[in-house]
């Protein structure tokens, strides 16, 4: 919402809707809610501007028609305004444009939960000034009860929720396009439910997403090792071998061997290595293949340095700004984090999308990589900038470009990373769910609750990616004169490099080892081998603070044991009857228990029980 609804009472009643309902469920505020139309310049559209809304039960279908004889460039459409009545103190989640996005708190103070937001580090406008969610918003209005407002598709819009203390505004942008005479554009349905359960209304969602949007992630979860955790933009030919040779001996389950960030000279030139690689990326891709494993890389397709061979030899492909030059993204948004500023491949263009198909073609046919870590896909979904295709929205854009990507990629995996989270829905097979975890107890703690606050996504939409394992903070070097050493990274204890594996079990998503293989002793494999295959389901908690998760599996409950705090805590399990009890960690047997039991978990760290009914126990 622009400034022009900074006064919705007087801007609405201007087109004569009626007040909203002052009590009653939620889906009945939203249907009697206010509705407007702007141009971009926030003044509102004439009124042969039709905003149409159709329900059908909980299910909001909605259309945009210009009854008038002129085109009219769009701006908000609101699609539902009204004072929600709600106490300011309301829990409230809702998602980001951007993977790194999430929101939490009450309607009264909300609180980020990642830790790059879209309003701020992506400079994505907020309508009105007010705090913006996208896709989906869960509220708390009394205790035992949830309610829900989501958007079941992405298809040429994401929706918004935007909301404060008082009032609580469903809209779409409509990016400033033309709406020709006699012309309509199909919006967004969404859905408004309430219940006493949250998940299930998140289970329910996820169902008309999966309408929308078929999946199309397969099993197995994928699992692997990436690079950049341990390495980071650094990496060179020489450690990719070294770990390659410890997971053929020490752990060949691991599928993918993924190749991060840093072997490529500039963004944009994917098939030329850089200098300090020290190797042939596709002789060591080859190699990875030749050793059993599945030759995995990162590439962030969307995105060009200002001096690479692409953006050098092909200007006319990228998003363009009001002057018509190729737009940097450091004049509307965040820059890129490395070789920048960046530009940005426009999706609509023919001669992009051709350049994307065949670059991935390349990759997955004569390369032979099956799994490709797609970054900084935001890029793809810029605002402020003109398309090739003057009518497309930013949304059709990206999806534009993805599908170009997947046909030359074929059947390989696909991970979306720093990704639009619902334009993305029905073309990745896996999707980062965090910021990059680092080895200290902010990271495991802040990644871990974004991780778990998106745990119904996974196995639904698609693979959740918790992000990189870590079991240890250990690189192994080599000096000049060829000496071996160990060098430490992070400040994770090893109760919370506990807590962190308990945490990524509890996700139930994909597995992929961030460490320096080189440097795992027993205890790593042993761990490694308590979260590999991982489950496919994440672990269900009974209460937003993420304590205690269960899952129930053929060959037993799993219960994780999660200590956010500082000291140490007694948990309190209710158990479905006797049962041998196994601490996964350690092995130790805890012995057998009925009713309820008893943990003593130490600060800062994590537990990952199995639970076996006694009779199974005993026959083994």
């Amino acid at each position: 919402m622009h400034r022009a609804l900074a006064r919705p009472l007087l801007l609405l009643a201007a087109v004569g809707v009626g007040l909203p309902v002052a009590s009653g469920s939620l889906r009945d505020q939203v249907a009697a809610g206010r509705v407007a139309v702007y141009h971009p310049d926030h003044q509102l559209l004439p009124a042969a501007v039709r905003l149409v809304r159709e329900w059908d039960g909980d299910l909001c279908r909605s259309r945009l028609v210009n009854e008038g004889q002129h085109p009219v460039l769009v701006g908000d459409i609101v699609l539902a305004e009204f004072a929600h009545q709600l106490p300011s103190e309301t829990p409230v989640y809702g998602e980001g444009f951007t993977m790194l996005s999430q929101t939490g708190g009450t309607l009264g103070v909300p609180v980020d939960e990642g830790f790059y937001t879209d309003r701020q580090h992506y400079r994505i406008p907020e309508p009105g000034g007010r705090r913006t969610v996208y896709g989906v918003m869960t509220l708390r209005p009394a205790p035992g009860r949830a309610a829900l407002i989501g958007f079941t598709s992405a298809r040429r819009f994401v929706g918004r929720v935007s909301f404060d203390a008082d009032t609580l505004t469903v809209s779409v942008d409509g990016e400033g396009l033309p709406l020709e005479p006699g012309a309509s554009w199909e919006l967004e349905p969404f859905l408004v439910r309430e219940s006493a359960d949250r998940e299930g209304l998140l289970a329910e969602l996820a169902d008309k997403l999966v309408e929308s949007h078929p999946p199309i992630f397969r099993r197995p979860v994928a699992t692997g090792w990436c690079s950049w955790y341990c390495f980071g933009p650094g990496v060179t030919a020489e450690q990719i071998q070294g770990n390659l040779e410890w997971a053929r001996t020490g752990f060949p389950g691991l599928r993918y061997i993924q190749i991060d960030d840093g072997y490529q000279p500039w963004m944009g030139d994917w098939l030329e290595t850089g200098e300090s690689f020290g190797g042939d990326i596709r002789a060591v891709l080859g190699e990875i293949k030749s050793r059993g494993f599945e030759p995995a890389i990162w590439v962030a397709p969307f995105v060009a340095s200002p001096q690479s061979r692409l953006f050098q030899t092909h200007p006319e492909w990228f998003l363009q700004g009001p002057d018509g030059a190729p737009l940097r993204s450091d004049k509307v948004g965040f820059g890129g984090w490395r070789l920048g500023p960046w530009y940005v491949l426009d999706g609509t263009h023919p001669g992009a999308q051709g350049w994307l198909e065949e670059l991935f073609r390349t990759l997955r046919e004569e390369w032979g990589c099956t799994y490709f870590k797609l970054d900084a896909n935001y890029w793809g979904t810029l605002h402020g900038g003109r398309h090739h295709d003057p009518r497309a929205t930013r949304i059709e854009a990206y999806r534009r470009g993805m599908e170009a990507i997947r046909r030359g990629a074929g059947d390989a995996f696909i991970l979306g990373c720093n990704h639009p989270l619902w334009p993305s829905l029905g073309l990745i097979h896996g999707s980062r769910s965090s910021m990059d975890v680092s080895r200290d107890w902010h990271h495991f703690a802040k990644t871990g609750r974004e991780n778990l606050l998106r745990g119904w996504q996974n196995g639904r939409l698609w693979w959740n990616d918790p992000d990189a394992l870590c079991l240890n903070g250990r690189v192994l070097t080599r000096a000049e004169d060829g000496q071996e050493g160990i060098r430490s990274i992070g400040r994770a204890s090893p109760d919370e490099f506990l807590f962190h594996a308990t945490l990524v079990y509890a996700t139930g998503g994909m597995l992929l080892a961030g460490d320096d293989l080189r440097t795992y002793g027993d205890l790593e494999k042993i761990r490694l081998g308590v979260l590999h295959p991982p489950t496919g389901e994440a672990m269900r908690f009974g209460a937003d603070d993420f304590r205690v998760g269960r899952l129930r599996l053929p060959d037993g409950e799993r219960i994780a044991l999660l200590n956010w705090e500082e000291t140490a805590r007694e948990f309190t399990v209710e158990l479905p009857g006797p049962v041998r009890i196994t601490e996964l960690w350690s092995g130790e047997d805890l012995g057998r228990h009925t009713g309820d039991f008893r943990r003593v978990v130490a600060g800062h760290s994590g537990q990952l029980l199995r639970l076996e009914p006694v009779a199974a126990a005993d026959a083994r």
